[in-house]
């Protein structure tokens, strides 16, 4: 979902090349905090809407624990986060804090409950080697966007643009339903969402010294960079199990 986290990213373009003091750590503590909490939120009710049986039953229809398909309802949940974040762009220049919050929250909790889909479709063992090779993955990639002299974003436009190509393949592979396709676009995925991860962190960085310590400014900056990290980990995860996911 995160080809709709651009709107967080237009920030005119500085040199990454300021001094880290401790409001940077700080601002950036509290960003992977909440990522994190989100997250774990997410893992939750992903758990939740695949083992609780009438929950399950009225979002997939399953066959000896297996997913085969969605009920109408658990379609609407899948393109539900969707919505929201489309929704979000008219805001995002307007918004408090208290509403950033609640749209991170709101797309953590909808994106988490969409996950049993993939709770039910991998085993539990490939889902948790999956996140941990994630995790470090998007570690080092954070880091390097952190640490960086380099600016990153001239290729943010590039990567968005292929954000943009992978929801096209996307939308026609449902009707394809190539498994060939797929495979090209999870490792395009990876390459994308893993140089996004990078890019995002960078521009967190350089948004903390642009808002020159307005706080309500910082406190929906925190929000938004939560959710753009989020949204870059959860699809780099989504991408990576198509490699390293074993099927039920």
């Amino acid at each position: 979902m995160s080809e709709f986290n651009t709107t967080l990213r237009d920030h005119p373009s500085v040199r990454p090349d300021m001094a880290v003091d401790a409001g940077l750590r700080g601002f950036m503590l509290g960003v992977y905090n909440k990522m994190g909490v989100g997250l774990m939120v997410s893992a939750g009710l992903a758990w939740a809407t695949a083992s609780v049986t009438p929950v399950r039953d009225a979002l997939f229809v399953v066959s000896d624990g297996r997913l085969t398909g969605y009920t109408p309802l658990g379609m609407i949940l899948a393109f539900a986060p969707l919505v929201v974040l489309l929704g979000s762009a008219f805001l995002v220049r307007s918004a408090s804090p208290r509403m950033v919050s609640l749209l991170y929250w709101s797309v953590v909790a909808l994106i988490g409950a969409s996950l049993g889909a993939v709770a039910l479709r991998y085993t539990g063992q490939s889902l948790a080697s999956t996140f941990l090779i994630t995790a470090a993955a998007f570690g080092a990639l954070s880091i390097y966007g952190y640490t960086t002299r380099r600016a990153l974003s001239g290729i943010g436009t590039f990567l968005i643009m292929g954000v943009i190509g992978l929801l096209i393949a996307g939308v026609v592979n449902i009707f394809l339903q190539s498994s060939l396709l797929m495979l090209a676009m999870s490792g395009i995925g990876v390459l994308i969402f893993a140089g996004l991860t990078a890019h995002d962190t960078q521009r967190l960085k350089l948004t903390y010294h642009q808002l020159g310590g307005d706080q309500a400014a910082m406190g929906a900056a925190t929000s938004f960079g939560a959710l753009s990290l989020y949204l870059d980990f959860i699809n780099l995860f989504q991408f990576l199990l198509v490699f390293l996911g074993q099927r039920r």
